[in-house]
């Protein structure tokens, strides 16, 4: 059975994702791969019931689907377009957290959370310089911020670099979009995500330093604090054993409204050495987990969470 160039079309590999190309509804070309050899047949789709098409369809990538799939026909839209398909898809591949979150908000958006998967991945990117200085706004005191090697293994980090500060105050910033991200505004006002934030930071072992931390949460006009986490751990003195500390924080009931997280943390030495010799940051994370005890909150909860922490926000100094 041939497929004229206008006919859409279905090319993939049993071993790997199959493809979507331009097919006609009724004919699909699936390229199957063995270990010993290639085997080109083609199907007939177009006469299986839906409850079945959904089952083949969710073999594909969330970006195939949305991209290529919802083209192929009005009838293939509608199966892509339900909720259906996407539960089959994250039950296969045990997406707990998206399967979660569908259960305490029902109007998720299916394809957004497939495709982004938002929910239990950091959101902060270049976390340990494996990237160089890419992804953070700067502000360079002294001698500025560069990435170094650690000076011991931090387990659990993606890459053992780290971002080392200067004599003067060294900080950088990241504004994280979660709408972009792929979370859904109905879904951050109704149910409430735990956002929850990480840092790790060192000092030299000869060498003393300075280190502070703040994330805020803010609302759509990247202005408005709707909560805030500060804080300015005890100085590290000359001559420490030079391991990684934590700080981490979960915002909880923060209220409506929250678009971004801004995270912003900086470090400077003790000893006013020339060069690199501050505090050593790495390993900086935000992530949003599903609650799982409960499905929504009050407004009037929410609301009153959110008057009190702006009551009681602290101030990020700049003054040296």
């Amino acid at each position: 059975m041939g497929a004229s160039s206008s006919q859409p079309v279905i090319r993939g590999a049993l071993s790997s994702q199959p493809v979507i190309r331009g097919a006609s509804s009724s004919q699909q070309v699936i390229r199957g791969a063995s270990w010993l050899r290639q085997v080109l047949f083609l199907m007939d789709l177009e006469p299986l019931p839906d409850d079945l098409l959904r089952v083949i369809l969710s073999f594909l990538p969330p970006r195939d689907l949305i991209m290529r799939c919802r083209l192929v026909s009005r009838r293939w839209k509608g199966l892509v377009d339900s909720p259906t398909l996407w539960r089959i898809k994250c039950e296969r591949e045990r997406k707990a957290e998206i399967l979660q979150a569908a259960h305490v908000y029902p109007r998720i958006n299916w394809q957004r959370f497939c495709l982004k998967e938002p929910l239990s991945r950091n959101l902060i990117r270049n976390p340990c310089g494996e990237d160089g200085l890419t992804h953070w706004d700067f502000v360079n005191g002294g001698d500025g911020w560069v990435v170094e090697d650690n000076h011991g293994i931090l387990q659990g980090a993606g890459s053992q670099t780290c971002f080392v500060t200067s004599f003067f105050w060294c900080q950088k910033t990241q504004i994280i979009d979660l709408l972009k991200e792929g979370l859904d505004e109905g879904f951050l006002d109704l149910h409430q995500p735990e956002i929850c934030i990480s840092d790790w930071y060192a000092g030299r072992q000869d060498c003393g330093c300075i280190y502070e931390i703040q994330v805020q949460l803010l609302a759509r006009d990247r202005v408005t604090v709707i909560t805030e986490f500060t804080q300015r751990p005890e100085p590290i003195p000359q001559w420490n054993d030079s391991t990684y500390k934590q700080v981490c924080h979960v915002f909880r009931t923060y209220g409506r409204g929250v678009h971004f997280v801004r995270f912003t943390h900086r470090g400077k030495d003790t000893q006013f050495w020339k060069g690199n010799y501050g505090a050593r940051i790495t390993n900086s994370s935000v992530t949003i987990k599903c609650n799982r005890t409960h499905a929504f909150r009050s407004e009037s909860q929410t609301m009153i969470r959110s008057s009190f922490d702006r009551r009681h926000r602290l101030h990020f100094h700049s003054s040296d």
